[in-house]
């Protein structure tokens, strides 16, 4: 993966049509800007229940995107990564719907997991009890088959996402066809989304146990073997990433995002100085995707480790959020709208900082100076507000920050102040060469934080001081040092 600044995007919402769109855009008013995409999920179809990740079709590119021809040029453009949803498929998949219709006749009657697959001999209610489920009650789902036959469906995130068993040689089979078709495609990073939750073993919490990290080790393997780079999603306690980020290509540092808006909050960089002096270097960094902003990941577990953040800093934070965003994150999240993700809270970065510009731009300093390589998230490239309209449409909290923007929008934000001096930073970061050595984590008082890469002979430093907030970029450039104070570009 190249070690500079990736996009993440949904094809039709910043394009405002398919993947050629999106392609010129990125030749035309974004040439040069990033050096990666993460395209979330382009197949069939880009619209059910879960914004894509509901595939019917994982193989196919949903025709009013384009088609595999489309996502290939897409990717001589820039370096693409794709989703590939490992623990479910869409009940309205034609796997599926030729398992009720046939049942236990089908070729892909082993392809679901049932409650009777992973607990043969039935389950005790201490076992049902110890499995780990993002969303409130259990993961099952009681369903009649078309052929009259009833079965208990593992169901981790919704009814209509039913949970394949990826052990199994159909699971097996299933996935393998996918990472094929995105070689041919030209993709060389995967995310295995939901990667967690893959494996069901009885007696287990069923998330990232040892026979997940085995799970992973086998689909990494089949992954190199297709020259195919691998970034693992998970949301857990800090503690664990480190581990697992010993075991896979790349890891999200979702503790980031909540450690900013700390710093930011409350003019104080101790427990984002203490993160990043020991994060894991192969990161993908973030501060907003297309989930909400994450509190788990820097909480304590259920084993009693403490987290990044005492529990009264993580409330406190939680309802900074909601007052910055003037109550429209407490409308988005939660049981509040539909979204039973409860350890998220949803809002578009921009909002949760009161729509602050200096304190944006600011934090996107802080994320880029941060080991690993950036992401940015389309509505954060945009500095987008929150989208009140969609999500009083849906219902669905997330969609708070999945604004779909027409092509007169993406120019119109692309002349703003802000997002000018979020491109310099960009542009900054993926062309100095400091960026590729070694990070020093510094501070002289608890409200200053310096960030300095060091590669060769070239360096570059950032110098915040979160209690104004403020920050300067000092670096090497061939005429002698040289630096910028970060916010945004006047005309």
């Amino acid at each position: 993966m190249k070690n500079q600044v990736q996009l993440i995007t949904y094809v039709d919402r910043l394009s405002g049509g398919g993947v050629a769109a999106l392609q010129n855009l990125l030749q035309g008013a974004l040439a040069g800007v990033f050096g990666g995409a993460h395209v979330l999920p382009f197949f069939h179809p880009i619209d059910g229940s879960d914004a894509g990740f509901d595939p019917i079709d994982h193989t196919l590119v949903d025709p009013r995107l384009g088609n595999w021809d489309d996502v290939r040029e897409l990717g001589e453009t820039v370096e693409l990564m794709s989703d590939l949803i490992v623990n479910h498929v869409s009940s309205e998949s034609p796997q599926f719907q030729d398992f009720s219709r046939r049942g236990e006749e089908s070729p892909h009657s082993k392809l679901f997991l049932t409650y009777g697959s992973v607990f043969p001999k039935g389950a005790t209610e201490a076992e049902l009890l110890r499995i780990y489920r993002p969303r409130p009650g259990l993961p099952l789902t009681h369903i009649q088959l078309q052929n009259g036959e009833q079965h208990l469906l593992w169901t981790t995130f919704t009814p209509r996402q039913v949970d394949i068993d990826v052990r199994h040689p159909q699971g097996e089979a299933y996935l393998k066809a996918i990472l094929e078709r995105f070689h041919d495609a030209g993709i060389r990073v995967i995310r295995l989304d939901a990667a967690g939750y893959a494996i069901k073993q009885p007696g287990t919490s069923c998330f990232m146990i040892p026979e997940t990290f085995a799970f992973i080790d086998k689909m990494t393997t089949q992954a190199h073997a297709l020259g195919i780079e691998v970034l693992v999603e998970i949301h857990s306690h800090y503690l664990q990433q480190i581990e697992i980020a010993k075991q896979v290509d790349w890891v999200y540092d979702f503790a980031l995002p909540p450690l900013v808006l700390h710093a930011l909050y409350k003019g104080d960089a101790r427990y984002l100085k203490q993160w990043l002096s020991i994060s894991p270097r192969n990161a993908i960094t973030v501060l907003d995707t297309h989930d909400g902003i994450g509190v788990i990941d820097v909480g304590a577990d259920a084993d009693g480790h403490t987290g990044l953040l005492p529990p009264a800093e993580i409330n406190e934070l939680v309802e900074t959020i909601h007052a910055r965003s003037n109550g429209q994150s407490r409308e988005a999240t939660g049981a509040a709208a539909s979204n039973l993700d409860l350890y998220q809270v949803n809002c578009t970065f921009y909002d949760a900082l009161g729509r602050r510009d200096s304190d944006y731009l600011i934090a996107r300093a802080l994320q880029f100076f941060a080991p690993g390589v950036p992401q940015v998230y389309y509505v954060g490239l945009l500095a987008g507000a929150n989208d009140m309209e969609l999500l009083a449409r849906t219902k669905v909290g997330r969609d708070i920050n999945r604004h779909y923007y027409a092509s007169g929008e993406v120019r119109s934000a692309l002349s703003k102040p802000v997002v000018r001096g979020l491109v310099n930073l960009i542009r900054f970061r993926n062309s100095h060469p400091a960026f590729g050595g070694q990070l020093a984590v510094e501070s002289s008082t608890n409200s200053q934080l310096t960030l300095t890469w060091r590669h060769d002979g070239d360096w570059a430093q950032l110098d915040a001081d979160l209690s104004k907030p403020a920050a300067t970029v000092k670096y090497s450039a061939p005429e002698g040092e040289r630096q910028f104070v970060v916010g945004p570009l006047e005309n």
